[in-house]
This record gives C-alpha cells, sequence and structure tokens, in this order.
C-alpha cells in the first residue's frame, strides 16, 4: 500500500463507482459508523486535494462527524459489495452494528483515527477543513422537489485528502 495522495490517478475509479455506493466512515470516541453515499466529489481547492461529502442532518453520521472532523470513503472496485452497500444505506447505526450486521471489517487508516472498510480496494482518508450547510433558498427548484421533498437538507463536508490508496 501507499500512503500517497493519488487522487487524481484513482478519479476514474471513484466516478465510476460512487453512483454505486461507497462507504462513508466516521469514528468518534468509542462509537463507529459507517454509510453508504452516492454522491460526492474529488476536488483541488484551496491548493489541497479535497473530498466532498454531503450528509443529511438526520444521519447517524451526522452527529459522528461533527465531533470527529474527519472521515474515509472506501470504494469497493473488485468486489461485489451490493447487499452491504443496500444495508448500510437503509439501516441506521444508532440501532445496529453495521460493521458485525453487515460483515465489514473496520481496518486501521494509514493517517486518521477513523478507520477504512477492508473489503474495500480504494480509500480515501479525510480531514475536515470546511463544512457548509446548504441553503435551501439559493437551491433551484427540481433539485429542491426531487432530492429533499421531506426538508431533510445535507450538510457539505470539505474533508482534505491526507491519504489515498488502493490495497494490493
Amino acid at each position: 500500500m501507499t500512503t500517497d495522495v493519488k487522487y487524481n490517478e484513482y478519479a476514474k475509479e471513484l466516478l465510476e463507482q460512487l453512483p454505486k455506493g461507497a462507504f462513508l466512515t466516521v469514528k468518534a470516541g468509542d462509537r463507529l459508523n459507517t454509510m453508504t453515499i452516492g454522491w460526492g466529489a474529488p476536488a483541488f481547492i484551496w491548493q489541497k486535494p479535497i473530498f466532498l461529502v454531503l450528509v443529511r442532518y438526520s444521519r447517524y453520521t451526522y452527529q459522528l462527524l461533527e465531533q470527529a472532523r474527519e472521515f474515509t470513503v472506501s470504494i469497493p472496485i473488485n468486489k461485489d459489495m451490493k447487499k452491504a452497500l443496500a444495508f448500510c444505506g437503509t439501516k441506521s447505526g444508532r440501532e445496529v452494528d453495521k460493521f458485525k450486521e453487515a460483515n465489514l471489517t473496520a481496518e486501521p487508516a494509514k493517517v486518521v483515527n477513523t478507520p477504512i472498510i477492508g473489503e474495500c480496494d480504494l480509500h480515501y482518508e479525510c480531514k475536515v477543513v470546511y463544512q457548509q450547510a446548504m441553503e435551501p433558498a439559493i437551491l433551484a427548484d427540481h433539485i429542491k422537489t426531487s432530492a429533499y421533498p421531506k426538508g431533510d437538507y445535507h450538510v457539505m463536508y470539505f474533508g482534505e485528502i491526507v491519504a489515498c490508496y488502493k490495497k494490493e
């Protein structure tokens, strides 16, 4: 494994898999949770490699992320993880241990305290450098209607990518 920040090298694989699902993991104290994400973006902002993730206020992950200020994104490339992604996208970490129930392995990350998902191939380790609550008043109406019919908006977290690697 390498901990070089190779986010550009892996962007194609990330962008192909992300709409199908990836794992956003956060650890705050002894509380650990992962959730499925289908939205996100690698970017270069503030002269830093950044991974943008969106988390709804209602999610358990939001509570943990507010404390942890770091996260990992684990991307399954070579293994079919549809069942685990579906489970982690429909169950709350408040009620179930997703790692146990979905047979996921929390492996130590290289730089941050939040673990990676051992069954995945591609990993991003990130430290939050900025966050922004969505402003519904300036959001396009068609997006409000399609993505937020219940008004459960996201907070956008900009995580500096401090490590990005594929497991060999």
